[in-house]
Formats: structure tokens, C-alpha cells, sequence
């Protein structure tokens, strides 16, 4: 494998588990468009690669990744341009191999949408998710409009997406989110464990097997956050959704 071309997301291999990380601690992994690509990469070039049979996405303990850097969105976009997340959404959203997610501190925005795409979602009990999309006057992405209806009911998807408050890693585990809700020290090695032991299994077997539990929704999937992404570049050039990006970011910068 070729290694990653941003600083900021790391690649190793264990064995035969691709761990792909996402480590930007002092911005609280926040996603920039070179950090996009690179994750996007590293799950192609492991969900092709002979030797690699898992994939395993993770952050830092005390953060997972607090979604996109607000910066990218104050900044003056063509709005008929592909954001540099669609081929991270690509990515994830049609990896044949299995793909594990390993949790801890928070995971906002993508943070949360993307593990709608993971076979297997392990957190740790501090983990707090929130997908404050309509807060900050824009809409959702990577196919969460359609995924989270689909296996966690239209109410409590409307609770999350709508509202948009933060919830427990417990209340992720109660509406289908997540597996397990595991003890911060204990959250990434049981990860890896599983990763192991899926590793462990006929990897032909796991990938068709994985295939045939994603089918029912693989062609409605690439519509789907094509339309979200059409909608949410809109919205992100709206004056009332720059008025409160531009908050947000002056609110951290200021402290």
C-alpha cells in the first residue's frame, strides 16, 4: 500500500486488518479536504488490496472526529463542485470488504452518518454523537436521510436529524447504531479483537455475504447523497446558514 498522503490520517496494518486513523487531536479531528482523500484511499486501496481482509476506523480517544472543519464552509464555494467528502462518502459507501468502526470522545456530523455504513460500530461508554446538521442551517449527508429511517424507525431518525442534539453511546447502541457500548480503556482493543476474528473468516464468504445484506439498498444509496449533497451546498451558501458558521467558528477561535 501506498502511504497516506495527509498527515493527519495515519495507515497501519495488523495483520490483515487495515486500521485507518484519523488524528488531528488539537482541531478535535475535524475533517479537511486533504484528510477526505486520504481516508478515501486508504479504504480503496484496502478493500482491493489481496492481503488486507478488515478495515478498522478509528480517531484518538478523546475524539473521534467532530465532523467537518467549519472553516472549509465559510469559505467562498462553487456550489456546482463536488465536495471533497464524495469520494470518502464513494469510499465507505461501496466498500465490499468488512468495515469496523472504534469510537471514543465525540462524533459529530459525518462522524455519526458514516457509521450507518460500518458492518460493526464499537464505542466507548464516554462517546457522545450528534448530527447538528439542522442547527447549523444546512441539511444531512452520506445517505442518512435514507439509511437511518431505514433501520432505526422514522421517529427516532426524525429525533436525531431534526433536532439534532447530542446522544449517548448508549442511546446509539439502543436505536441500532452501534454493537457495543464498552469502557474507555477496553473500547479499541475489543474492537480489534472482532477485526481479528472477522480476519480469521473466509474472506470470500464474508464479502458476499456483506454484499447480499447491502443490496436491497445499493442502488438507492448513490441518488440518494447526490441529492443531499445538491441540497446541503445549496443551503451552505444561504446567508442564514453562513451567519451561524461564521459564529461558530469566531466562538472557537475566541476561546
Amino acid at each position: 500500500m501506498t502511504p497516506s498522503q495527509d498527515p493527519d490520517v495515519n495507515y497501519s496494518i495488523d495483520a490483515a486488518v487495515f486500521i485507518l486513523q484519523i488524528n488531528r487531536p488539537e482541531k478535535k479531528n475535524a475533517l479537511t479536504p486533504p484528510m477526505y482523500r486520504a481516508l478515501a484511499d486508504g479504504i480503496c486501496q484496502a478493500d482491493t488490496g489481496d492481503s488486507i481482509k478488515v478495515i478498522l476506523i478509528t480517531g484518538t480517544d478523546d475524539c473521534f472526529t467532530s465532523g467537518n472543519d467549519v472553516s472549509v464552509f465559510v469559505s467562498p464555494q462553487d456550489p456546482t463542485s463536488d465536495r471533497p467528502s464524495r469520494a470518502f462518502m464513494t469510499a465507505i459507501s461501496q466498500a465490499q470488504k468488512p468495515v469496523i468502526a472504534a469510537i471514543s470522545g465525540v462524533a459529530i456530523g459525518i462522524g455519526t452518518t458514516m457509521l450507518a455504513h460500518c458492518d460493526l460500530v464499537y464505542a466507548s461508554e464516554e462517546c457522545f454523537l450528534q448530527m447538528p446538521f439542522s442547527r447549523l442551517g444546512i441539511c444531512p449527508e452520506l445517505a442518512s436521510s435514507l439509511l437511518f429511517p431505514q433501520f432505526m424507525g422514522h421517529q427516532r431518525a426524525a429525533e436525531l436529524l431534526l433536532l439534532g442534539d447530542r446522544f449517548s453511546a448508549e442511546k446509539a447502541r439502543e436505536y441500532g447504531l452501534v454493537n457495543e457500548v464498552l469502557p474507555q480503556t477496553e473500547y479499541f482493543s475489543f474492537a480489534m479483537e472482532k477485526a481479528r476474528e472477522l480476519a480469521a473468516l473466509p474472506g470470500e464468504s464474508i464479502k458476499i455475504t456483506k454484499g447480499l445484506m447491502k443490496r436491497a439498498l445499493k442502488n438507492e444509496i448513490p441518488g440518494t447523497m447526490d441529492l443531499e449533497l445538491k441540497e446541503f451546498s445549496k443551503l451552505l451558501q444561504s446567508p442564514e446558514a453562513q451567519k451561524i458558521m461564521q459564529t461558530f467558528l469566531n466562538r472557537n477561535n475566541s476561546g
